[in-house]
């Protein structure tokens, strides 16, 4: 047996398993019933694997829920999350039974689907199947290199496993495939996943649409498949359990389990699925497990079986002392080690920041803005040594990796490169694990168009306000002739319409480094959007540079002195149609039309500006056009309805990016005209 179990109480493996898993049960029963919402089945039909995992296996501390060397535990069909939920009330995290019954409720820490941050010993937020197993793939990952980087002989101080909980919704899932598969290529032996095989979902028994060989699935990625295990009895999930950790690659348990195990009348059946008992069925059901307790009450005896306060503190003490030895042998290491599972940066981080800054606007280059980030990774990478890179398989092209990167692979030692494949979705998920797990800040790469595969993993990342960076490149139609199915048009401002996510759309190579340098200083994530082809350097004064971490600012004024009654247009642009704007502003101001230009490099950092800067930049009583090459409706909201909006509203042609601009009408031209056009209104009315 493993330190872990060896420690445990006799009690443990006593016929009181049984009860210790009714208690999972039943809590999750009965707050299903209360709440009259939720899914019961799962964690019924799990509560033996759950008492095997966390009373013989996972090292954590529910006295402090974030100590480094803590296993993760994942819990990827998320809406069983009563489950979780006892489980951390009953090991004594501070979760406390008045949150049981508000299961669901406004207000409360038990939410429909585990929520990290929300709810103490949730590492990730759950329920949009098949991406917590990806969360669980990054971190693993995580633990792997930390491990290869940090760990000397004589003193491991990055020992821990990942566990995930999944259900067929989850393997049914596309991201599933994608992360299992590099998981296995990367030989991630610290992880576990234990499958809830019920062969039930919310449509019924799935034979119907579900006859994947899943073993033979899983071993044909390189995982170690234990297959097939009784999920209803603890001592053989306890030897899968054993048998996994001793594996040199990761391990998917096949645990045959009884959906709704207990209820008399709807285990077996996709009833229990995802929906209360009924009060009748939940008293036979209580009678079935021979469980004469009131809702919610938990006996003392059981109680204190589940109760891991003082195992969790054994452990981390554990680690503790071997922490000091580490930092007393190695304290440089023990110190970055420190920094960054705290998530802190450097303290250089903001003069490093800075010089970047002013160095960038020095060198005054006229390149794609995706070569000026590959420019701003290779400065930040120097003092940034927490920088994970990465790319779905268009390394060449979204140019993430730097000349100093070293590749991960499974027998690499310290790595910080990683060639994902064709797997956007699984890219962007596992990214997520990583940066939950901590010690690392990830960033990968792939083109604008498709982010479309990983935008459900881009709105969790802005749920859970992870420090993830998705660079996105080729960002409108001037990656030319590989026509509308590359080109985004709608995709800016769709990614700009997900609360919580910040996305930069830099006009050149200084404006890129302000993005890199924001999307580093900020706990959530970004979206760095960026150009295929060349832009023109802009001319700044320091003013403006401070100015671009604000999201927009003036980049081209009026005359200071110039009336308020004289013929003026504010033009708003972002990324390479700022250079356009430029130019329009000369043939105006020319014509007698005062044109201010604005550049907008993130309209979601400019909306969280105070009212004096927004107003500052975008005067009232100013008409307004702004021009970008994508979707014309996101820019009514700043322009209004009196405003004018050059862009394209229908997808792309396959040609040369310059005929493509002049076809589309996205042009010096069609903007000098839109902003005559405006100013006119604005004047007769």
């Amino acid at each position: 047996m493993n330190a872990v179990a060896d420690a445990l109480p006799r009690t443990f493996r006593s016929p009181d398993t049984r009860q210790m898993a009714n208690a999972l049960r039943m809590l999750a029963v009965d707050a299903v019933q209360r709440a009259n919402s939720g899914h019961p089945g799962m964690p019924m039909g799990m509560a033996e694997i759950a008492v095997a995992l966390w009373t013989r296996h996972l090292k954590h501390n529910p006295a402090d829920p974030d100590w480094p060397d803590r296993d993760r535990f994942v819990l990827s069909n998320g809406h069983g999350s009563m489950l979780l939920y006892a489980l951390l009330h009953l090991t004594g995290y501070d979760l406390a039974m008045d949150e049981l019954r508000r299961f669901r409720q406004f207000g409360s820490r038990t939410p429909g689907h585990p929520e990290a941050g929300l709810t103490p010993g949730v590492e990730t937020t759950t329920g949009p199947l098949g991406q917590g197993f990806a969360n669980a793939v990054g971190m693993a990952l995580a633990e792997t290199l930390l491990a290869r980087e940090f760990n000397r002989p004589g003193h491991e101080i990055v020992d821990h496993r990942t566990y995930a909980f999944v259900g067929d919704g989850c393997l049914m899932e596309g991201v599933s495939h994608e992360a299992a598969s590099l998981a296995g290529t990367l030989r991630l032996n610290k992880l576990i996943v234990l499958y809830d095989d019920n062969g039930i979902s919310i449509d019924g028994h799935v034979q119907g649409w579900f006859t994947d060989d899943t073993p033979q699935r899983f071993t044909s990625y390189g995982w170690n498949v234990i297959a097939p295990v009784d999920g209803q009895d603890v001592e053989s999930i306890d030897e899968a359990i054993e048998r996994a950790r001793r594996s040199d690659r990761p391990t998917l348990i096949c645990c045959k389990t009884t959906i709704g195990h207990g209820s008399p009348s709807m285990a077996g059946t996709h009833d229990v699925h995802g929906a209360p008992l009924g009060a009748s069925e939940v008293q036979a059901t209580r009678r079935s497990l021979d469980w004469p307790h009131a809702p919610f009450d938990i006996p003392a005896h059981i109680r204190e079986l589940w109760n891991a306060r003082d195992q969790g503190q054994t452990a981390q003490k554990d680690w503790m002392r071997r922490m000091d030895a580490y930092r007393r042998a190695y304290p440089a290491q023990a110190a970055e080690f420190e920094r960054r599972t705290r998530g802190a940066l450097p303290a250089n981080w903001r003069d490093a920041a800075h010089a970047l800054l002013r160095e960038t606007n020095r060198a005054r280059q006229s390149v794609a803005t995706r070569k000026a980030s590959q420019l701003a990774i290779e400065a930040l990478a120097r003092v940034l040594p927490e920088l994970l890179g990465g790319s779905a398989d268009l390394t060449g092209s979204n140019l993430t990796r730097w000349k100093d990167a070293v590749d991960v692979s499974a027998s690499s030692g310290k790595a910080n490169y990683i060639h994902y494949g064709v797997r956007e979705f699984g890219m962007s998920a596992m990214m997520n694990g990583i940066a939950l797990h901590r010690g690392y800040l990830p960033f990968g790469g792939t083109f604008l168009t498709f982010s479309d595969y990983a935008r459900n993993a881009l709105r969790m990342a802005a749920l859970m306000k992870t420090r993830t960076v998705f660079v996105f490149t080729h960002d409108s139609i001037g990656l030319g002739e590989d026509g509308p199915t590359h080109q985004p048009i709608e995709h800016a401002a769709s990614l700009r319409m997900i609360p919580g996510l910040d996305v930069w759309r830099p006009c050149d190579a200084v404006e890129t480094a302000q993005a890199w340098i924001s999307a580093i200083d900020r706990d959530r994530p970004s979206c760095l959007l960026l150009s295929r082809q060349s832009v023109p350097f802009v001319e700044r004064d320091e003013a403006q540079i401070d100015g671009i971490e604000r999201g927009g600012y003036v980049l081209v004024d009026w005359p200071g002195a110039c009336e308020r009654d004289a013929r003026r247009v504010v033009l708003i642009a972002t990324g390479s149609e700022v250079a356009l704007a430029m130019q329009a502003a000369e043939r105006l101001t020319r014509e007698g039309i005062l044109a201010r230009v604005v550049s907008m490099p993130s309209s979601t950092v400019f909306d969280r500006q105070c009212h004096a800067w927004r107003e500052r930049v975008l005067p009232e009583g100013v008409p307004r056009v702004a021009i970008e090459a994508g979707v014309t409706s996101f820019w009514r909201q700043y322009v209004g309805l009196k405003g004018g909006v050059v862009g394209i509203d229908r997808f792309g042609e396959s040609a040369p990016a310059e005929d493509l601009y002049a076809h589309f009408g996205v042009t010096q031209e069609a903007l000098v005209e839109e902003a005559r056009r405006v100013v006119r209104i604005h004047h007769n009315s």
